[in-house]
């Protein structure tokens, strides 16, 4: 039930306490609009109703109060906890939101393994080994794996491919793996590379060098030159990593480093991960702000929800451009949530000064073309708008295209632009159905028939203008559409190859009035189509090869009478991988336990039918 009555502030704040705690702000439909925390809850929340001084988005959220909700806390640690707990579970509109990423990913090595490999680990710790990281993301860690790989020659298999190896694989073809799995390498100078695996990992570049050069001296002397020259290329390698690091320093590291920086209203952060003395990765964030505040405070929500509202790993230090009114009350909680010493810092000196310094560079080099992108965009728009004669601005525009295979696996793409470009969260596509294989205008009109009765249905937004990846033909298939469901708001604008079929050249056909346009090369409103029909096009192909590769996923295993699940568990469990099952002769398919010699003949046969 709503209220008809302003909020009475001065009431309200007759009853306020002085202490630290948390307040919830609500509308008068009992939505929340806004969590926050405060060390004098009186003197915080007093300051929203003062009669001047107030921003415009401020008045905009205190025009909407209508009750606010107060608890009390023992200390403003506590309130800072209880605040974070609150913006993760309500997800207010004015708070800053960050996306909250449900694992990270981490580099391990067993410890029980006498030949370990190292791997890509997400998720629950179980394993016995070391675990590094965690890594910014997946690429990050790829890309160590990578470097892991080709210097230390450490492989990097599932155990049930290396138990079941009868010869090296291409890895150790391509001197990226030592073959451990056919007894190649010894356990010893195995165990030597993983040491030295884990000393790179942990940032003690400088100490692997000293050793593998020690050791290709010792090869040189007993005139083992082969030896030697692969030991003297290794350090080569090693040395060249470290130069390209951006600090060098032995072992010394563990933080997370931002730079900050803001500017009509677009907020950049630049976080720099520094593990073992090394940058590891780096992310960009542009944090959307509802409200006036100042850096001290837009950051100190930042970092506070970043490890707070998550299960984050917090490093010993947080080093920031500039000090947080509240740091005190942040170090404490990260310690208490960490279980040991965080500091936070802003002078910094040394290596730590060169990360802070990189970190404030990217984050200004973000933030100028984050504003320069959102320019070109609006330009864009603008050009699009007087393109079409509208008199309001576009606020939202769809496009679609067809992907198919010889009318294979046939999949429609609706991909949505509003007023900041790309709305991803607003993407669709369609598996189509019933069809003739290859039909892309039947495929056109069950797309937009099935997309526009559930928009007509009130079940989402019309867009203001629809873009059809195609000419005359698919533009007049969309037109029948919308007449059918009555949809007469809607601009349709095709966007057709040209003669030459090269980009650039595009014909651009009104559904409406049924003129044919082409653009110059270097209109805003002909690069703004064609930024969303290439992202058509490109999410149609992601969608088509998603469907065709789930279609084609089906187990040559699950047409064997007498192979049910558990079987093919058992027999993917031994050998590895349906190729390996294929290679593998009778008498070897039979040594799984589930498998008799019937049915491993039977296997064998239907896995090769040319041998009967």
């Amino acid at each position: 039930m709503t209220s008809e009555q302003p909020f009475d502030s001065k009431a309200f704040l007759s009853t306020i306490s002085t202490r630290p705690g948390v307040y919830q702000m609500y509308d008068a439909l009992g939505a929340i609009l806004y969590v926050g925390k405060a060390r004098n809850l009186k003197n915080r929340l007093s300051s929203y109703f003062r009669s001047q001084g107030l921003g415009g988005k401020t008045l905009a959220l205190v025009s909407r109060i209508q009750h606010i909700e107060v608890t009390v806390t023992h200390s403003e640690t506590e309130a800072l906890l209880l605040e974070q707990n609150l913006i993760k579970s309500q997800k207010p509109p004015y708070n800053i939101l960050l996306r909250d990423d449900k694992s990270y990913p981490y580099i391990f090595i067993s410890d029980v393994d006498a030949f370990p490999a190292v791997r890509f680990h997400r998720g629950a710790k179980r394993a016995k080994g070391r675990y590094f990281g965690p890594f910014p993301s997946g690429g990050a860690v790829r890309e160590s794996l990578n470097l892991l790989q080709k210097l230390f020659k450490i492989r990097q298999c599932e155990d049930s491919f290396y138990k079941n190896r009868s010869r090296p694989c291409l890895q150790y073809q391509i001197k990226r793996c030592t073959a451990p799995c056919v007894n190649l390498i010894d356990e010893a100078s195995y165990q030597r590379d993983i040491r030295h695996a884990r000393m790179f990992l942990e940032g003690k570049n400088n100490s692997v060098i000293d050793e593998v050069a020690s050791q290709m001296e010792e090869a040189a002397q007993r005139l083992d030159f082969e030896r030697a020259a692969e030991l003297r290329d290794q350090v080569s390698a090693l040395r060249q990593v470290q130069e390209q690091q951006f600090v060098s320093a032995e072992g010394d590291g563990e933080a997370d480093v931002f730079g900050f920086a803001t500017g009509k209203g677009i907020v950049s952060l630049h976080a720099l991960y520094v593990r073992g003395g090394r940058i590891i990765g780096s992310k960009v964030y542009h944090p959307k702000i509802s409200l006036e505040s100042t850096d001290s405070e837009i950051l100190s929500s930042f970092i506070a929800q970043y490890y707070l509202s998550s299960v984050r790993d917090i490093p010993s230090a947080i080093i920031l451009p500039f000090a947080l009114d509240d740091a005190d009350c942040i170090e404490q909680a990260l310690t208490e949530k960490s279980g040991r010493k965080v500091a936070i810092l802003h002078k910094v000196r040394s290596d730590r000064a060169g990360w802070q310094r990189l970190a404030q560079t990217n984050a200004l080099q973000q933030l100028t073309s984050h504003l320069t992108s959102k320019e070109n965009i609006y330009q864009r728009y603008l050009g699009l708008q007087e393109l079409l004669d509208l008199d309001m601005p576009i606020t939202r525009m769809e496009c679609f295209d067809i992907s198919h295979s010889s009318g294979e696996a046939t999949v429609a793409s609706c991909v949505v632009f509003d007023e900041n470009g790309p709305l991803k969260s607003d993407y669709r596509t369609f598996n189509i159905e019933d069809i003739t294989g290859g039909d892309d205008y039947a495929a056109m009109q069950q797309a937009l028939e099935r997309r526009y009765t559930r928009l007509k249905k009130g079940e989402g937004k019309l867009p203001d203008v629809l873009i059809i990846d195609g000419g005359k033909g698919q533009v007049s298939q969309a037109m029948q559409v919308l007449e059918m469901l009555q949809i007469s708001e809607v601009i349709v604008v095709g966007v057709a190859k040209g003669p030459t079929r090269k980009a650039g050249f595009e014909v651009l056909v009104h559904g409406q009035t049924g003129e044919e346009k082409v653009l110059k090369a270097d209109s805003p409103a002909l690069h703004l189509l064609q930024h969303i029909r290439d992202e058509a096009h490109r999410f149609a192909i992601t969608g088509h090869r998603a469907r065709r590769a789930k279609a084609r996923k089906r187990s040559l295993l699950e047409d064997i009478p007498g192979v049910g699940a558990k079987r093919r568990r058992e027999l993917l469990k031994y050998f590895g991988s349906i190729k390996e099952i294929e290679n593998a002769s009778v008498e070897e398919i039979a040594k799984v336990s589930t498998i008799s010699r019937n049915l491993a003949q039977e296997i064998y046969a239907t896995l090769h039918p040319d041998s009967q």
